[in-house]
């Protein structure tokens, strides 16, 4: 990455553990050479339809944003791909990987991927697990909405979901205790922050004692994941 006073900029190594690394990796890897031939397309045409095939490869609003800020305020960055000695290269993959290079003057184009694959993510069926971090409604009564931790079942961090007053009490009661809940619906992107709507099936999960104690221990240190539960902002 070319910042600092550093001369040709600054190296920055991530080690990754081969056992369960390498899919990650491997990912990431294809992820980068597919933003990096849909950019080229983009400049070079003007089309974003690129973009939309590269999908497939990895591409998302996340990686792409997650360029835009290693580029952004630098001369550009290189990134690269070494395997471990011991093992050699993934299977399919080159002994040495061809490094992947983004510059400035792409950050027109994956800005505007990334506002793209905000503006365009189609809503799909889920089923997750999630912890309640906060919960709101206008009153001591009726319906309310909470934000889940996502656990598993989405690859997102956190949603929002609007529930009916049964509903937001039993999440409530989950929250107390230290559960999670399981919920089913569909997961839509509004403004780049992840709902779920048409909420449903929603059930404690059980937890190990160790889980437990962790997920209450985050509740008692953050007490103003309270605010709103029970009437205003």
């Amino acid at each position: 990455l070319l910042v600092g006073p550093a001369p040709g900029g600054r190296e920055l190594t991530v080690y990754v553990p081969v056992a369960d690394g390498r899919p990650m990796v491997t990912t990431l890897l294809r992820a980068l050479h597919a933003a990096r031939d849909a950019t080229d397309y983009q400049r070079a045409t003007g089309g974003m339809e690129a973009y939309d095939a590269a999908v497939e490869a990895g591409v998302c609003q996340e990686l792409t944003e997650a360029l835009v800020q290693l580029v952004r305020g630098s001369e550009g960055v290189r990134i690269a791909v070494d395997w471990s000695p011991a093992l050699g290269p993934h299977d399919g993959f080159a002994a040495r990987p061809e490094p992947v290079e983004f510059s400035p003057g792409d950050l027109p184009a994956l800005r505007e991927a990334g506002a793209r694959y905000v503006r365009d993510e189609p809503s799909v069926p889920v089923r997750l697990t999630g912890a309640v971090v906060r919960l709101r409604r206008e009153g001591p009564a009726g319906p309310g909405s909470v934000r889940l931790r996502v656990l598993s079942g989405a690859d997102v961090a956190q949603v929002r979901v609007a529930l009916d007053e049964d509903d937001y009490r039993l999440a409530g009661h989950a929250h107390l205790v230290g559960l999670p809940i399981r919920i089913s619906g569909r997961l839509e992107s509004r403004g780049g922050f992840r709902r779920v709507t048409g909420a449903h099936g929603i059930t404690p999960v059980r937890v190990d004692d160790a889980e437990r104690d962790r997920l209450l221990k985050s509740m008692h240190e953050n007490l103003d994941f309270f605010e709103g539960a029970c009437g205003g902002e």
